[in-house]
């Protein structure tokens, strides 16, 4: 404790003795004790008031991130229009040439759905001699 060591703590004992003397010592100790003890209670709470004070700042930090977010959402959702605010797969094309209509299913366009060639006749795609 503060870089003393047993012989500077009993010379600081032993002046203390003289000084105030052998009747007014233990008084005197009991004293500097609960001085100490309320001095080590107010630093504890004020650590415990730092504590508290840096959670309220990291919780308004959050609080203040969530909101931007919300925010950004709904200026997001506000722009695209009436659509829904759920993510929807974009509806692809068809490939040229094709008439069949694509549903936006996520297996694509029946694939065994006839197809027209050029002359007409339909065919499955199975065993067709080019």
């Amino acid at each position: 404790m503060f870089g003393l060591g047993f012989q500077e703590v009993l010379l600081i004992l032993f002046i203390a003795l003289i000084v105030v003397g052998p009747g007014k010592l233990p008084d005197l100790a009991r004293a500097l004790g609960r001085g100490l003890a309320e001095f080590r209670k107010a630093t504890n709470e004020l650590k415990s008031t730092f504590d508290q004070d840096e959670t309220v700042q990291e919780l308004k930090k959050e609080f203040r991130t969530a909101q931007s977010q919300i925010m950004l959402e709904n200026l997001g959702a506000s722009s695209a229009g009436p659509q829904s605010s759920v993510a929807s797969k974009p509806i692809e094309a068809a490939p040229a040439g094709s008439d069949s209509v694509h549903t936006g299913s996520p297996a694509g366009p029946a694939e065994d759905a006839p197809k027209e060639d050029s002359s007409g006749s339909e065919s499955a795609g199975v065993g067709k001699a080019s």
